[in-house]
């Protein structure tokens, strides 16, 4: 497929109407999935249909069904589109009817190749544990990140207790564990799948409170999400060791991991 400007969208299998549309566009309610597609597979697709599953049965008291969300993924990326960045938008524009399916099909994104800097800023998610749409804070925090010349925004509590980033979760390396922040945050997919996978290749994986005045302690620090895996190189005015045999290391594990075929 040569993608054109426009992202290509479908609802419950079908090009999208304006009265279709009209939902999204004004009501900040619903919830999504986002995944990296190459050759028809994506990584964790079992973990993607299961938070679509949860979430729907949180937000809307039913859940949805995974067979149906693989054929609405299928369906949008036509015999044409092996790889893509895809988006699945779960809204209910009536309280009586099923929730609607929305498949957003854009050009892929390649893994990251290069480590990333964060601005730390006071603000965690309402609701974090879904992923949900109408992001305000995440995406204003991130813009401003951003403009000053990082990547993201690292998001934090009270005390300065690290949660996640805008688009990520985040994690750190003592040197001998890997230590995900004990807060609320949106459990991502890569990071579901790094957690058993690294305790197994001997780098113990657990979760504990950090702070931002912990980060002087660390041999290093990355960030994950659907992209891939990626070290960070500072955090606001600090800047972090990049333990290149860790980095490595990680991105090995995170690349070992089967796709799914959709």
């Amino acid at each position: 497929m040569a993608f054109s400007s426009a992202p290509r969208i479908e609802i419950d299998g079908r090009p999208p109407t304006v009265e279709q549309l009209s939902h999204p566009a004004l009501v900040n309610y619903g919830h999504f999935t986002a995944m990296q597609v190459r050759g028809f597979a994506t990584r964790g697709l079992a973990l993607h249909l299961e938070r679509l599953d949860a979430a729907g049965r949180e937000l809307f008291s039913t859940g949805l069904d995974g067979d149906l969300v693989r054929h609405r993924i299928r369906h949008a990326l036509g015999d044409d589109t092996p790889d893509a960045s895809v988006r699945v938008v779960v809204h209910r524009p009536d309280d009586d009817a099923a929730p609607s399916v929305m498949v957003v099909v854009r050009p892929p994104v390649p893994a990251p190749e290069r480590p990333v800097g964060l601005k730390s800023v006071p603000y965690q998610r309402p609701v974090a544990h879904i992923k949900h749409v109408g992001g305000f804070g995440q995406i204003h925090y991130g813009t401003l990140a951003r403009r000053e010349g990082f990547d993201d925004a690292l998001l934090t509590g009270p005390g300065g207790v690290i949660s996640e980033c805008g688009i990520a979760n985040v994690a750190f390396f003592d040197g001998s564990r890997v230590i995900w922040p004990d807060a609320p945050c949106l459990h991502g997919i890569t990071m579901r799948l790094l957690e058993p996978l690294l305790t197994a290749a001997g780098l113990p994986s657990h979760r504990a409170p950090v702070r931002l005045a912990d980060l002087p302690s660390f041999r290093s620090a990355m960030v994950t999400n659907s992209h891939g895996v990626a070290p960070v190189d500072r955090v606001d005015d600090l800047a972090l060791p990049v333990d290149a045999a860790f980095a490595a290391a990680v991105r090995e594990i995170y690349e070992s991991v089967p796709l799914d075929v959709i």
